[in-house]
């Protein structure tokens, strides 16, 4: 078990979480008022829990889904593969985010996803999902916020790798991670566990590894950043933001009515 799972599970203990679900409820009220007869429902979902390891594949291209994956504790990233073996990360997934519910209506996704670190899963059926939607018009636009939102990521994502130097788009990364696991209370003012290596690092940034190296060294010579035994220690907050130009909006992190 990694020392990013083994902090996860540390962390829920201490918020009291009792239910591996209960950290979908948190990331959930973070955007809009949930009743308690609301969190009851989606703490009693039914649900497989799953150990994947590090470098293991959780979803493969192309293969049908009868569950959603929810993740608890680890990092796994979306990816596609090209013609020459080359990999491209389109979005990670952090504790809390649901990492293919939109396979609930894809069935069939058109990438795949991998654990980055050891990674904790729930697997929900579906079915099971589908009749907490059509019971509860409130959860399924809760729901579909979340799909919206990782939508939005993959825009955002899109005019980094295009437009963004490196190490503003590298900026941007630590910017966003940081502000995800905020909300989960994965993240602190100082900075968070960031358990990818340098090779995973270049395929979330579309760079070489040595153009990563070389974007890190600029980011901590700028006494920024800095990143060292799978943590990131943020030196000036500020002025990271102003690098990389980010604007949370697209997380739509603030508690409004849906």
């Amino acid at each position: 078990m990694t020392s990013y799972t083994r902090k996860s599970e540390r962390w829920m203990k201490e918020e009291g979480i009792c239910s591996m679900l209960d950290i979908l409820v948190r990331k959930l009220e973070r955007r809009d008022d949930l009743r308690e007869g609301q969190r009851e429902t989606i703490r009693r979902l039914p649900l497989e829990h799953r150990v994947v390891r590090a470098g293991d594949l959780i979803v493969r291209e192309g293969d049908r889904q009868p569950v959603s994956l929810l993740l608890i504790s680890g990092f796994a990233g979306r990816f596609a593969l090209l013609g020459n073996g080359g990999r491209q990360f389109t979005e990670l997934a952090l504790p809390g985010d649901f990492m293919d519910l939109h396979a609930m209506v894809m069935k069939r996704l058109d990438h795949s996803v991998a654990a980055i670190s050891t990674c904790e899963l729930a697997a929900i059926p579906h079915g099971a999902l589908k009749a907490v939607m059509a019971n509860d018009p409130h959860l399924a636009r809760l729901f579909w916020l979340e799909t919206v939102v990782d939508a939005a990521i993959h825009r955002v994502w899109l005019v980094a790798l295009g437009r963004q130097d490196a190490q503003a788009r590298m900026a941007h990364l630590f910017c966003e991670t940081k502000v995800r696991l905020e909300v989960v209370g994965l993240a602190t003012d100082d900075g968070f566990d960031f358990p990818l290596n340098q090779t995973e690092l270049a395929d979330v940034l579309g760079l070489s590894t040595v153009h990563v190296n070389r974007t890190l060294m600029a980011l901590r010579s700028a006494q920024l950043v800095d990143w060292r035994d799978g943590r990131v220690i943020l030196n000036d907050w500020p002025r990271l933001v102003r690098l990389a130009e980010f604007d949370p909006l697209y997380l739509r992190l603030w508690k409004e009515a849906v």
